[in-house]
């Protein structure tokens, strides 16, 4: 009774909320096909399923390539530190070990999505800190207050060892275009109510455009208001309805065959540590479309 339930209030809202925003005739992606090369910019492990799950695989399956690059580690994740330490106050170790726990999960996330192990790179900032590298430690180093240290602890990121300051994260976004040299980009509109979103947003606004061939950029959403998405609840078939923070961007829809939806879904629980703290959140984004924008903001 109570999944019927859920159902129809889901639909119900389906119903009246499903092409809020999506009148800008502008198609949610350009056309997929052999030539495209995507790269997915995921601020934390998880990000890239969530979002971009279903058109990973679409454009994987027409033969293109695919990149996704994790600017942090999510070595901040309050819930889990509590839980892996069984303190209010976790030693950095934990954190650390953390990070490399949700690195492990998005290998395997993004091999069950088909990303190739060459597609899969790690930069390793600050979780909680991306911010404050493009503000007050563009040249100064930050400091962690999780990790305890300001410059990049994992042997297996991309660069280990650079410091954790706006300008290292700036030139190591510059080598990862070079390295994948994309022809599309999706990204978190710098409107996602979390700080690391929308300074992810701001670093791909600000650098893609200096990049040779001028990918086309989209992008989409996680934290877009209190209480979205709507349910939040596991609802196979259920379509994603635009979220408050980002009605004024008119993201269009890209609709999700029922295989990339199940496809989502077995990449989402590879992330074991999310998914015992916020299960009906991460839940909720496994929906029959995914959403992109033109605009950022």
């Amino acid at each position: 009774m109570r999944r019927a339930a859920i159902w129809t209030i889901a639909l119900l809202i389906a119903s009246a909320g499903a092409h809020e925003g999506t009148g800008s005739g502008t198609p949610a992606l350009p056309g997929i096909g052999s030539a495209t090369s995507l790269l997915v910019v995921a601020p934390h492990p998880d990000d890239e399923t969530l979002c971009c799950g279903g058109a990973i695989q679409r454009v994987l399956r027409a033969g293109g390539r695919v990149a996704v690059v994790w600017l942090t580690s999510g070595d901040a994740a309050r819930m889990d530190l509590v839980l892996l330490s069984h303190s209010l106050l976790p030693a950095p170790a934990v954190a650390r070990a953390l990070g490399a726990q949700r690195m492990g999960e998005a290998r395997t996330a993004a091999a069950r999505l088909g990303v190739s192990a060459q597609g899969q790179l790690f930069l390793g900032y600050p979780d909680g800190g991306l911010l404050e590298l493009l503000g007050r430690h563009r040249a100064s180093p930050y400091a962690s207050a999780t990790t305890g240290i300001s410059a990049v602890p994992y042997g297996d990121a991309l660069y280990p060892g650079h410091p954790y300051t706006g300008e290292s994260l700036e030139r190591d976004f510059l080598a990862v275009l070079e390295r994948v040299q994309p022809n599309l980009i999706l990204a978190p509109t710098p409107l996602d109510e979390h700080a690391d979103h929308r300074a992810a947003g701001l670093l791909v606004q600000s650098l893609a455009p200096r990049y040779p061939g001028a990918p086309q950029l989209r992008w989409w959403i996680v934290h877009g208001g209190e209480g979205w998405p709507t349910p939040a609840d596991l609802l196979p078939g259920l379509p994603l309805t635009p979220a408050p923070v980002a009605r004024e961007l008119a993201p269009a829809v890209f609709d999700l065959e029922p295989a990339e939806e199940d496809g989502k879904l077995f990449a989402l629980k590879a992330y074991e540590t999310q998914m015992r703290v916020m299960a009906p959140f991460l839940l909720s984004f496994v929906r029959s479309n995914e959403l992109y924008s033109v605009r950022a903001h």
